[in-house]
């Protein structure tokens, strides 16, 4: 993980680099759609207000689970021992990331879902809003912190989320077995290079030319970085977009070769 310092730099060279977020002068047909009516999407829908009161809840709940850990962790939380607010704190996509995930997936009707990386379910609940007919399935290591998840599933009244709890080593394969074809994939769990290399091999083998692939904190580290080159380089894409904290990955054959922007959001 990249210091503090670290990552401001490599932020403030993102905004010197990063193309107009209204989407002027932008020449892809998708992507300046892409921009004007998913990143400028300001309306609040009907379920944010459920689900960001659910992330409070978190931030203010002191109780003390056990954590077991088999990613990359934190290195300001190496205990095993942890407080849910902490887990909150450090884990939860911001509520502007996890609302641009919900209008991906419902401005592009994307139905069978998969998310690696659980934590307390605030991004899970995001997604499976988008349409109640959708089908998440989402992958948590900690089975602590997948049982707060599954609750709070509970409390949201979905029907349509399925939790599989275990090593993602172990479990991807059998979690992309329950999908013909996966339409969007959201990877935010053990930001190590080969793992995430990994898993991103496993779900191109269920993808299909208008599946969108997200990975988390593309920036985060220099394994992190290391393995979005990887992506970006990857034969099967042919456009990726850079949020900095998100990179989004497209496989559509619109693009006749291979794009990489970068945009302000």
């Amino acid at each position: 993980m990249y210091s503090v310092s670290k990552m401001t730099f490599k932020y403030l060279q993102y905004l010197l680099k990063a193309s107009n977020a209204k989407g002027h002068g932008m020449h892809s047909p998708f992507v300046f759609d892409f921009i004007v009516n998913v990143l400028n999407d300001e309306r609040d829908f009907y379920c944010f207000t459920s689900i960001e009161a659910k992330r409070n809840e978190f931030l203010q709940n002191n109780n003390i689970i056990q954590v077991t850990d088999f990613g990359a962790g934190s290195k300001s939380m190496i205990q095993k021992n942890r407080k849910v607010s902490d887990i909150a704190n450090s884990s939860l996509k911001p509520k502007k990331f996890a609302q641009l995930l919900f209008k991906i997936v419902d401005y592009y009707q994307l139905k069978n879902i998969l998310e690696i990386g659980t934590s307390l379910g605030i991004t899970t609940s995001y997604l499976a809003s988008a349409d109640n007919n959708n089908k998440v399935v989402t992958l948590e290591g900690a089975n602590e912190v997948a049982k707060i998840a599954q609750q709070n599933f509970i409390d949201l009244q979905f029907k349509n989320i399925e939790v599989v709890v275990g090593n993602f080593d172990d479990t991807l394969d059998e979690a992309l077995k329950q999908f013909s074809l996966v339409d969007f994939t959201f990877i935010d769990g053990n930001h190590r290079y080969e793992p995430t290399k990994n898993y991103f091999e496993k779900v191109l083998n269920k993808t299909h030319e208008y599946s969108i692939i997200i990975l988390d904190d593309i920036h985060w580290s220099k394994e992190m970085e290391a393995s979005w080159e990887f992506v970006k380089n990857h034969a099967q894409v042919t456009a990726t977009i850079d949020l900095f904290f998100i990179g989004i990955v497209l496989l559509r054959k619109d693009f006749k070769s291979k794009q990489h922007f970068t945009i302000k959001f």
